[in-house]
């Protein structure tokens, strides 16, 4: 169900408000993706020059987005930094045994703390909304570590709410597709490497290279490549023609063994294949994950609390 106009107007003027009360600026991580995107366009509104957007380079970051990145900050205005984050080199991180994602994002927001004196902002954000409450979320976990403050949960907008808004303010990016980093694409248990995560890249260019915007190519144990994309495109891939080409494409990519899976494109079904005691261990369902307060960082390290606007969850 769509907003009313009035509605929309409520939660827009009620996410500005969140980032206005971040009075010493704020460092969006930024991915470019709708989420962070409609943050990054909140924070310049509000705060100006006080807001940065900070998106993290590594093998794991498609090429084409973070020319995205590049392309939104600039369309928004808001300063961009890019940042080297070294997650390739975290046995933990590389283990992928499902708790891969918690390593990488606290790679990237100990990168983004350490360089807040030098970018002149106090707070950290990040672009989680509602509906990542009450799922396995390992980066929110280390989000709640690090007191990284979540504008759209404390302004309760679900992800509809954010393509509504994203749309109303004209951002191109309102109805993209999730684009989640690379090492997502690997079956977990299935150790991260340059090399797979560049192959998994260039085998989805491929596939968007046939017209297709939702898609994914997991990679399992065997090199073996399972593709998923809609439902509705799964015949056209098995046409004898164009599965002939993309089989041997994929083959002279290094893969071992091509698969078209016959369920269609399901966000998250590497999921899955988690472990049930690390499902549980970084679930979003525990009150920890509820949206937190912003914690000032100055010279010395962590400061004191700043206040924030009353939260508005959904059940």
């Amino acid at each position: 169900m769509s907003l009313a106009p009035n509605d929309l107007a409520t939660k827009a003027d009620r996410l500005l408000a969140v980032l206005r009360s971040c009075a010493d600026g704020v460092a969006v991580a930024f991915s470019g993706g709708i989420d962070s995107t409609l943050v990054a366009k909140a924070a310049y509104l509000s705060l100006g020059d006080r807001a940065v957007a900070v998106t993290a380079d590594s093998p794991s970051v498609a090429r084409a987005e973070l020319e995205d990145a590049r392309r939104l900050a600039e369309l928004i205005g808001i300063r961009h930094e890019v940042v080297r984050t070294d997650e390739f080199v975290d046995p933990d991180y590389l283990r992928n045994d499902g708790s891969r994602c918690y390593y990488c994002k606290s790679e990237l927001y100990d990168q983004i703390i350490a360089r807040l004196p030098d970018l002149g902002v106090a707070v950290v954000c990040s672009g989680a909304n509602l509906e990542d409450l009450g799922d396995y979320r390992p980066g929110l976990t280390a989000a709640v570590e690090r007191h990284v403050r979540h504008p759209l949960q404390e302004a309760a907008f679900t992800k509809a709410d954010v393509r509504a808004l994203a749309r109303e303010w004209d951002l191109p990016t309102w109805d993209k597709p999730a684009s989640p980093c690379l090492s997502s694409r690997l079956v977990p248990g299935l150790p991260v490497t340059a090399e797979r995560t560049a192959r998994v890249e260039a085998a989805e260019l491929y596939l968007k290279s046939l017209g297709l915007r939702d898609c994914r190519v997991r990679l399992h144990e065997g090199e073996l490549a399972r593709i998923e994309v809609p439902v509705a495109d799964v015949a056209r891939l098995a046409d004898a023609a164009v599965r002939e080409r993309l089989a041997r494409t994929f083959r002279d990519l290094g893969f071992r063994f091509v698969t078209l899976d016959l369920e269609g494109f399901r966000s998250g079904s590497m999921n899955e294949l988690v472990d049930v005691e690390i499902r549980s261990r970084y679930s979003t369902e525990s009150p920890v994950h509820r949206p937190q307060s912003a914690v000032k960082i100055g010279d010395s390290g962590l400061g004191t609390e700043d206040s924030r606007l009353p939260t508005e969850v959904s059940p």
